[in-house]
């Protein structure tokens, strides 16, 4: 099966991915996790995208899709795969379009993770990192015991810059302007879904899993 997953940043794309790609047993591939490999390896790529996501803006295209694309031509991607912040504007959709085509394949289904704007600002806004474990508390959902020190090590807890409402709120603007357009994109195709991603982790899980049967080849 395969799959592109949609939504705002703090939508829960990366801790969903991890899950649907588990139940369908295809590979989670996440830009994230290639622009951050990049980025701690010190790669040329890694060196520009880094500049990129410090400012909360979107990679260039030409960095993520040659990225992406070395991805897809390994040997786990072959039978399926769930991608997770690719494509992320219509141009790249076409892009993505024509890999497919080169491999003979298409996409099965894009499923879209809706969530309003001010819980995401309360799911990004309200993590707290440690400074010595990097160990990431929330003061809604996971606080620690004792407010600004993490009870693993006893670090300090700190705000991450990505983390704060004004950052977050430039980001959903970013998402609105070059993302929001793919669910048109997409519709078009009949291949769209949408799920509501309010809610307890697992409960969103299952209307995902429920949500993909449809489009299963088996």
């Amino acid at each position: 099966m395969r799959i592109v997953l949609v939504g705002p940043p703090g939508a829960g794309k990366g801790t969903q991915a991890q899950f649907i790609a588990s139940h369908l047993s295809i590979p989670k591939i996440s830009t994230g996790d290639i622009f951050r490999a990049n980025v701690s390896q010190g790669t040329p790529l890694g060196q520009e995208a880094k500049k990129y996501m410090d400012a909360g803006d979107l990679v260039p295209d030409e960095i993520t899709i040659a990225m992406v694309k070395d991805r897809l031509a390994q040997d786990d991607a072959v039978d399926g795969f769930l991608l997770d912040g690719f494509p992320r504007n219509v141009r790249q959709a076409e892009v993505l379009d024509e890999m497919l085509l080169e491999m003979d394949t298409k996409l099965d289904v894009v499923l879209e993770l809706v969530v309003d704007d001010d819980e995401v600002v309360r799911r990004l806004s309200g993590r707290r990192t440690c400074r010595k474990c990097n160990h990431v508390w929330h003061v809604d959902f996971d606080p620690p015991t004792k407010p600004g020190v993490c009870d693993h090590c006893g670090g300090e807890l700190f705000q991450r810059d990505d983390d704060r409402e004004e950052t977050i709120r430039h980001r959903l603007e970013v998402y609105q302007e070059q993302t929001a357009p793919l669910i048109g994109f997409y519709a078009e195709r009949g291949v769209l879904v949408g799920i509501d991603a309010a809610g307890p982790v697992d409960e969103v899980t299952e209307r995902a899993i429920t949500a993909l049967r449809p489009f299963s080849r088996s």
